[in-house]
């Protein structure tokens, strides 16, 4: 009887690595998604009158960091690189396709282009 329940327990942290591996299995791998290149802070959204890239534009100049909304989700862009921060900034507004590693609603981007 106590064999049975060590074997139990046994099976069941196998099981919970086992769980907790697979998120680390896709974690680092480049993803490529396509949506409108907005900001954190409004999303889908926009609070400002007028369009959509004159409210990103003018919430990232206020602190706000680049978004992407792809359907109901809105994923916050991480990137220091500059040709990455121009293009986002051409693209305020408008459909863009961004590869980088996905971690939940966070994207590091690795490269951004214009999408369709």
């Amino acid at each position: 009887m106590k064999t049975n329940r060590i074997a139990a327990a046994v099976i069941g942290i196998l099981i919970l690595i086992g769980l907790a591996t697979v998120p680390a299995l896709a974690a680092g791998k480049n993803q490529t998604l396509t949506g409108e290149v907005s900001d954190a802070m409004c999303g889908a959204k926009h609070q400002m009158p007028g369009s959509a890239a004159a409210c990103t534009r003018a919430c990232i100049e206020h602190g706000s960091k680049y978004a992407l909304v792809v359907g109901d989700t809105v994923y916050t862009l991480e990137t220091s690189d500059k040709a990455a921060l121009d293009k986002l900034n051409d693209l305020a507004g408008a459909k863009a396709k961004v590869t980088g590693e996905v971690d939940g609603t966070t994207i590091t981007v690795k490269s951004v282009a214009a999408g369709s």
